[in-house]
């Protein structure tokens, strides 16, 4: 704010994912995953949403995950984090649609990133899911680039309380 005077977009994009089965996970693990994944969501908009408001307007966007709209086996505290993030999204464009502000997430399906390249560098891990994803190729960063342009652009002021769904239809299925 000090360098720009405004804020117009906000993009939380952060999340951890330590693997493991429910009764291996340690609770240590599950708050690092619920602090990252969702109280950092929490926090941004807390303190960019008064911003927004003295602005009449905003766009908020938060990366959620397919793994917080369908269960993953081993990575129960990710996809809680992101199912959160999912209805924190809901919540707050309730709250923030008559402000002009609009709430929405996106939901990446397996995309190649530095979160998923030591399972992506397993061949048979990747061709498992490669063979999960209906579209002929796995998403790749700029897929979700492309959908926040979208939800951080004026073509998107009527949309509000969406989570973007960006797998190539893994979830379709």
């Amino acid at each position: 704010l000090e360098a720009f005077g405004k804020l117009d977009i906000l993009y939380n994009n952060a999340g951890v994912a330590p693997m493991g089965k429910i009764e291996n996970f340690s609770e240590a693990d599950w708050q690092k995953v619920i602090d990252v994944d969702l109280k950092g969501v929490f926090l941004g908009c807390k303190r960019a949403i008064p911003e927004m408001e003295k602005q009449g307007r905003g766009k908020i966007i938060s990366t959620a995950s397919i793994a917080g709209m369908v269960g993953f086996d081993a990575i129960s505290g990710y996809c809680a984090a992101k199912g959160g993030v999912v209805n924190l999204t809901r919540e707050l464009a309730l709250e923030c649609a008559p402000k002009k502000i609009n709430v929405n997430a996106i939901a990446p399906g397996i995309i190649e990133t530095n979160m998923t390249k030591d399972i992506l560098a397993d061949p048979k891990q990747k061709e498992g899911m490669q063979a999960g994803t209906p579209y002929p190729r796995l998403g790749k960063p700029e897929d979700i680039a492309y959908a926040a342009l979208y939800l951080a652009s004026e073509e998107s002021d009527f949309v509000t309380g969406h989570t973007l769904v960006v797998d190539g239809g893994w979830i379709a299925k």
